[in-house]
This record gives C-alpha cells, sequence and structure tokens, in this order.
C-alpha cells in the first residue's frame, strides 16, 4: 500500500530546484568533489547527525578518530562516532531496497550501544516532549509487517527517488522500528536512496542543515502525524536537500584548477586515452591548457606517456 501524501505546488517547485541545481553540478564537474572535500562533507555527516542524537564530540575529536588517534571523551560518545564511520565508508555495499541491508546497517551503527542491534523492537515505545507523549510509535507486532510494506514501496513505485527518499525517511520514523539509533538510521537511509540515482548525495551533508533546523525538523515530523501523511516532512526536507546543493554551488565564480580536473578526470578510470579524449570531458579548456594539464599528471605519477605529438597515448596508473 502507498504511504499517504500529496505534491503540492511548493513541493514540485522545490523538486524543480533541486533537479535545477543537480544539472548545474554535473556541468560544473562537482558530482565527484575532491578526496579533502569527501572528507571533509563525512566528518560534517557525521558529526551533525549524530549531534541531533546528543552526541557531544566536536568535528576536531571525530577527524581524529577517522585517522585512527587516541581522543578523551564520553566512551558512548566515542563509541558512536566509531560505529558511524565504519558504516559510512561501506554505506555503497548496502541495498537501499533491502531490509536485509538496513538490518546489517543498524546491527553495525548500533553495536555496543544497544543489545538488540539489527533486530527489530518487540515492545511499544513512545516518544517523549518533556514529560508529554509526542507520538506513541505502532505496536511492536506491526513493525515487521509495516517495514516489508515499506520497503515495497521504495523498490516497486515509479515516484521519483527525490520524494521517495523523503517518504521513507518519515514513514520508518513514524514506524520506529528499533528501540533506539532510528534518528540516525532514518537519514542514513535517505543518503543511501538518494545516492543511488545521483552520486553526488553520497558527499552532500545535508544533514548539517538538519541539525541547524533542528526545530523545524521535529516540527515537520510532528506536523506530519497530525496530518495522517508525509506531505510536510517531504517539504521540509526537499528544502534542506535545496539549501544544501545551493551551499555546494555558492561559488559560482569558481574556476576548476589543473588538480580539481585531474583529480575529476582520474576517477573515470580511463585505461587508455588522448589528449582529445581529455578535452572531451573538459570542453571549455584550450588545447594548450590540456598539455599543461596532462603533463603535471605524468609529472604527479598519475599516468604514463607513450608517444610524441599527435601519436601521444597516455596509460592510466593510479587516481588523484
Amino acid at each position: 500500500m502507498k504511504p499517504p501524501y500529496q505534491i503540492t505546488p511548493e513541493i514540485l517547485k522545490l523538486v524543480s530546484s533541486v533537479s535545477e541545481k543537480l544539472g548545474q553540478i554535473n556541468a560544473k564537474f562537482l558530482d565527484k568533489p575532491s578526496p579533502k572535500l569527501r572528507k571533509e562533507n563525512r566528518i560534517k555527516t557525521i558529526h551533525s547527525s549524530l549531534s541531533i542524537e546528543g552526541n557531544t564530540l566536536t568535528e576536531a575529536q571525530i577527524t581524529a578518530l577517522i585517522e585512527n588517534k587516541r581522543i578523551i571523551g564520553p566512551e558512548k560518545d566515542v563509541n558512536e562516532v566509531i560505529n558511524a564511520i565504519s558504516v559510512y565508508q561501506q554505506l555503497a555495499s548496502f541495498d537501499p531496497t533491502s531490509s536485509t541491508s538496513f538490518l546489517k546497517a543498524h546491527e553495525l551503527l548500533m553495536k555496543g550501544l544497544v543489545s538488540e542491534n539489527g533486530k527489530y523492537r518487540k515492545k511499544g515505545v513512545g516518544i517523549m516532549a518533556g514529560d508529554q507523549i509526542a507520538h506513541m510509535a505502532p505496536p511492536a507486532e506491526n513493525v515487521p509487517h509495516l517495514m516489508k510494506e515499506l520497503f515495497h514501496y521504495l523498490k516497486e513505485s515509479n515516484e521519483i527517488a527525490l520524494i521517495k527518499s523523503c517518504v521513507f525517511h518519515y514513514e520508518m520514523e513514524f514506524i520506529h522500528p528499533f528501540i533506539d539509533g532510528n534518528g540516525r538510521m532514518g537519514r542514513l537511509w535517505q543518503t543511501l536512496i538518494l545516492m543511488k540515482e545521483f552520486s553526488v548525495f553520497e558527499f552532500i551533508p545535508f544533514e548539517n542543515m538538519i541539525h541547524q533546523t533542528q526545530r523545524a525538523y521535529y516540527h515537520a515530523l510532528s506536523q506530519s502525524d497530525k496530518s495522517g501523511n508525509s506531505t510536510p516532512f517531504i517539504a521540509y526536507m526537499l528544502k534542506v536537500l535545496d539549501d544544501s546543493l545551493h551551499h555546494m554551488l555558492d561559488f559560482k565564480s569558481r574556476i576548476l584548477t589543473t588538480t580539481d580536473r585531474l583529480s575529476y578526470f582520474s576517477e573515470r578510470n580511463p585505461t587508455e586515452f588522448s589528449r582529445k579524449d581529455y578535452m572531451q570531458v573538459f570542453k571549455e579548456i584550450s588545447s594548450a591548457t590540456a598539455s599543461r594539464d596532462l603533463k603535471k599528471g605524468v609529472e604527479m605519477g598519475l599516468f604514463a606517456k607513450e608517444g610524441d605529438k599527435t601519436k601521444t597515448i597516455y596509460r592510466m596508473i593510479k587516481a588523484l
């Protein structure tokens, strides 16, 4: 059964805006950011998603843990970060339409934090707001069936990924399938759904925008609960995605450097190519600029040069 929601004019406008920005990102060769930017964004993602849940570690401390350095901090917070690092490092290996992958991700994310990691809850839960119950989750015995239906929607619906990712995020939070870790799993799985359709979402820390608008995040969840459909939450999350993409594009005048181009090109993993092939990717550069780029690539040990003049061929050695 399809989860209830409506496609409003606001949602259509946001989908159009997000789609336009995704096109700009591809046109500017930003769909595969530099390794340094990827690392920085991954740190922001982990920091923001866990901060929403009360984790106290700083971005500097998370960086240290990624680099296998020792830090001083609450044991629970350190374990949360170590688990999140592990999960995000292997995110691409999970199947967003598989409940088995979903449970495996929860098992890794909550390892050593709850005894029921990787398992749906066996008892009822209520979400508290102060001393009042803000949301009473469905009975535990209904969880497996509800999650099965949700994954069926995710796999079989012809709805666009932007919408499906938001619907899954809200519906999963409503079902509240785990004793703990539901919030971080909702955000993690939305990232996975999106990145399978648009690779750039692996490197966009939209959790940072949720962290900055945390009150609006919980308000959107509450409004969807009250209205009985995910429409308010879809509108909120699309705005978050739109703002996150805008932030990434917020250097429109930025000119790609030689290193930027080489990094992007090397990740395409061509085994053999010519200067002409290189210029087919970067159509705006001159032949002289392409020659300088390729010369630097040889000097950096990215590829080897064979032949001379018009017969020159480059063979890939490693990615930048």
